[in-house]
């Protein structure tokens, strides 16, 4: 009797811790939960500033723009031009350029100005008048490469980043159409000497020289490259001159 009792209290214990581990159990193939840690916010990336591109354009009347529209000169157009081809970029234009400036005066101004050296690029247009007021030409050749030096400074002490262009000939504009022949011949050779000397100067010391003197001298069968004075270019001939100074401000922009 008291071994039959025994067996039913086995079997009961036996029972008992049956049921405890069906509530407790630990199927080892069913991984613990694992608690994913929130996301950290990323930061909303911004955009660069654009860079922006420092043009300074050095000269007189052919450079300010004499009798066309401000948008219409040559550092304007320039400074559309290159725009469309550095879109992410910024560009600042100054001009240091009257009517009638020489050389003297040009030098003058820039000392006067004191225009910060942190021009990406520099365009020099200078010389017309010091042979329209019957300069000595040897002045030129004294000032002219002053003007070029103070160019390269003040495009970072970096020549390639300077541009000179040729004198435009005003013999082949209406203004002197009605003039003696001999007189237009003697603007003619004295524009070609100043262009001569400007030329080798900057061929000598590895500066970049853009030719637009040919265009100025379509003008008498052209008159649409004749601003309405009669005497300076158009925006026409503007635009020309871009089409040849373009390429070689694009590379001096490409670092």
């Amino acid at each position: 009797m008291k071994l039959q009792f025994k067996q039913i209290v086995i079997v009961l214990f036996t029972g008992f811790l049956f049921s405890c581990s069906a509530e407790n159990p630990t199927d080892p193939t069913i991984p613990p939960s694992v608690i994913t840690p929130p996301t950290p916010a990323i930061p909303t990336p911004t955009n660069p500033t654009s860079k922006t591109l420092n043009y300074l354009a050095l000269g007189d009347s052919y450079t300010i723009g004499q009798s066309v529209c401000e948008t219409c000169r040559f550092p304007e157009q320039l400074k559309s031009s290159l725009k469309s081809f550095y879109s992410n970029s910024n560009f600042s234009l100054k001009v240091i350029a009257t009517t009638g400036w020489t050389t003297s005066n040009l030098i003058s101004a820039i000392n006067s100005q004191k225009p910060e050296s942190n021009y990406d690029l520099v365009t020099l247009l200078i010389g017309v008048n010091n042979q329209y007021q019957g300069k000595d030409f040897s002045l030129y050749e004294k000032e002219f490469p002053e003007l070029v030096l103070k160019a390269i400074t003040l495009a970072k002490g970096d020549k390639k980043n300077v541009i000179v262009v040729s004198i435009p000939d005003y013999a082949y504009t209406p203004f002197a159409k009605n003039l003696p022949q001999s007189q237009k011949e003697k603007i003619t050779k004295e524009i070609e000497q100043y262009n001569a000397f400007a030329e080798n100067y900057c061929k000598a010391n590895d500066i970049v020289f853009v030719g637009i003197t040919d265009i100025t001298r379509q003008g008498l069968n052209n008159p649409n490259l004749v601003a309405s004075d009669g005497l300076h270019p158009s925006q026409s001939a503007y635009m020309l001159f871009v089409e040849r100074i373009l390429p070689q401000a694009k590379v001096a922009l490409q670092d």
